[in-house]
C-alpha cells in the first residue's frame, strides 16, 4: 500500500464521516442523534451541538487537504 492509496482510503473515510454527523446535527433539536438514545451520551444538547461542529469541521478539513493533494499529484507514488 502506498501513500496515494492510504490517502485515498482516508478520504473516503473521511467523506462517509461528514455525511452521517451531518445528518446527526439537528435544526433546532436532536436531528437523527435523537434515535436510539444518543443524546444521552452528552451532558447536554449544547455540548452535543459543539461536539458535532467541530467533529463535521475536523473532518472537512481533512477531506478538502486531501482532494487538493490527490487531484493535485503532490503525493507519491
Amino acid at each position: 500500500m502506498n501513500v496515494v492509496q492510504l490517502a485515498q482510503i482516508i478520504w473516503v473515510m473521511s467523506a462517509i464521516g461528514i455525511i452521517v454527523f451531518v445528518l446527526l446535527h439537528g435544526p433546532k433539536g436532536d436531528g437523527i442523534g435523537g434515535i436510539g438514545g444518543q443524546a444521552q451520551l452528552f451532558t447536554s444538547t449544547k455540548s452535543a451541538e459543539i461536539t458535532l461542529n467541530r467533529i463535521t469541521w475536523t473532518l472537512s478539513v481533512v477531506f478538502m487537504g486531501l482532494t487538493v493533494l490527490l487531484s493535485a499529484g503532490w503525493l507519491p507514488q
